[in-house]
């Protein structure tokens, strides 16, 4: 294995920001040996929060997405121990103390930054790789249920923490991204594609193939949206993602459902015309709302490539407009919007309104990410930005909408700041 290039503050963040977040490590270590006690052997590592722009809710049946790593992190500050106990302080939350002896799955730990710990050392065990014990506190600007992918970004740092401390570095972006969707799946217990994971390991604007996903089809897109004259917003809704995991869940469910009629495990293996021939059968076996998410994930995979192909040939407008039809169609069909199951609360369609009113026609928004509650996307206008953000702020509250932008680099680890 080769060993990974250790990068600068000055590499990772904006020039502007660089001095803020030497404060940022230089804070979390004094909060590390207030913890831990005093050491001389510190190390720094940070993992990004990502934005999905297109490709909602299609990795987990092997489609294409389009993703990005945003100038949002989590950050650890690290001691090697000699021992086989991983303890992880993160800023706000109860300390978690694994030991990485013992790799089997506690059902009493689903849900739990502990079960992700846990099953990323196994993930880097079952691969061949070597694991051990460290101490580290932590530190999160990526929103907590934000739809920034705040749980993608501690597995993301997980890894790259076990990689740099005992594999030289050397383990693969897409590699630790794969053993963080496993320790996802399997030991915190939520079904989750491999978007997340992969768009905060590897970094930069990416357009990613999951065909295969031992192997995904990785290409990085170059943009600027201020060339365009627009910018990347966020808008937190402030909705809960507690116990939404069933809603989650029952989107693939329902996908492979409609796949394994086919005789397929994912949708990836079939056709839009097969659905179309066999409609009425599939209605009766498994349901309307089974086949119209089956519909979504056919016309979202094809939107990636037109999402692709107007930046790759400048074409901005058809962009925007493939953004505003892929928000349409995961309100209409993928129905991802608000939870059957708390219709009173529909916190994502109140800031999709407040959104396209803000716009005046112009940019674009969608719900963003796995949905329900968290966050919608928004490309907004530079000059409707200032009008655009205090008009989101006076409807959801102050701080409600995020002006984000795309950071080059995924997981890494960092000099001493």
């Amino acid at each position: 294995m080769a060993k990974k290039t250790i990068h600068t503050l000055e590499e990772i963040y904006p020039e502007s920001a660089v001095a803020a977040q030497r404060e940022r490590y230089e804070k979390s270590a004094e909060e590390f040996r207030s913890i831990f006690g005093d050491s001389e052997q510190l190390r720094y590592f940070s993992a990004p929060g990502r934005t999905e722009v297109g490709g909602n809710h299609t990795d987990h049946n092997h489609g294409k997405v389009l993703a990005a790593s945003v100038n949002l992190d989590v950050i650890a500050v690290v001691e090697p121990t000699d021992d086989n106990i991983i303890t992880i302080k993160s800023e706000g939350f109860p300390e978690d103390s694994v030991d990485i002896s013992d790799l089997s799955v506690h059902e009493n730990e689903k849900n739990s930054s502990a079960a992700l710990i846990r099953g990323v050392a196994a993930g880097f065990k079952n691969n061949g790789f070597n694991i051990g014990g460290f101490k580290a506190y932590t530190t999160s600007n990526v929103m907590k249920g934000s739809g920034l992918s705040s749980s993608a970004a501690f597995e993301v740092l997980i890894g790259n923490i076990l990689s740099g401390i005992y594999n030289a570095g050397g383990i693969s972006a897409v590699k630790i991204a794969q053993i963080a969707q496993y320790a996802e799946n399997e030991y915190f217990g939520k079904p989750s594609g491999l978007m997340d994971q992969m768009a905060s390991s590897v970094g930069g604007f990416v357009a990613i193939d999951f065909k295969n996903t031992q192997a995904p089809i990785i290409e990085n897109i170059p943009v600027d949206f201020s060339s365009y004259g627009h910018a990347l917003c966020i808008i937190d809704t402030k909705a809960d993602h507690a116990d939404l995991t069933d809603e989650y869940a029952a989107i693939p469910r329902e996908m492979k459902a409609i796949a394994s009629y086919f005789s397929a495990e994912y949708l990836r293996e079939i056709s839009r015309a097969d659905v179309i021939l066999n409609m009425g059968i599939l209605r009766q076996k498994y349901g309307d709302r089974a086949v119209l998410r089956a519909l979504h994930f056919f016309e979202e995979n094809e939107r990636v490539d037109k999402l692709v192909h107007s930046l790759r040939h400048q074409h901005f407008d058809d962009f925007l407009s493939s953004i505003n039809e892929s928000g349409n169609s995961s309100y209409k069909y993928l129905q991802n919007i608000f939870a059957v199951s708390d219709y009173t609360h529909q916190a994502v369609g109140i800031a999709l309104n407040v959104a396209e009113h803000a716009l005046t026609r112009k940019g674009a928004c969608r719900v963003h990410g796995g949905g329900f509650a968290g966050t919608v996307q928004a490309f907004v206008p530079l000059d409707r930005l200032e009008s655009f953000q205090s008009g989101i702020d006076d409807a959801l509250g102050q701080g409600a909408c995020h002006i984000l932008s795309i950071r080059p680099w995924g997981g890494v680890e960092i000099l001493e700041a």
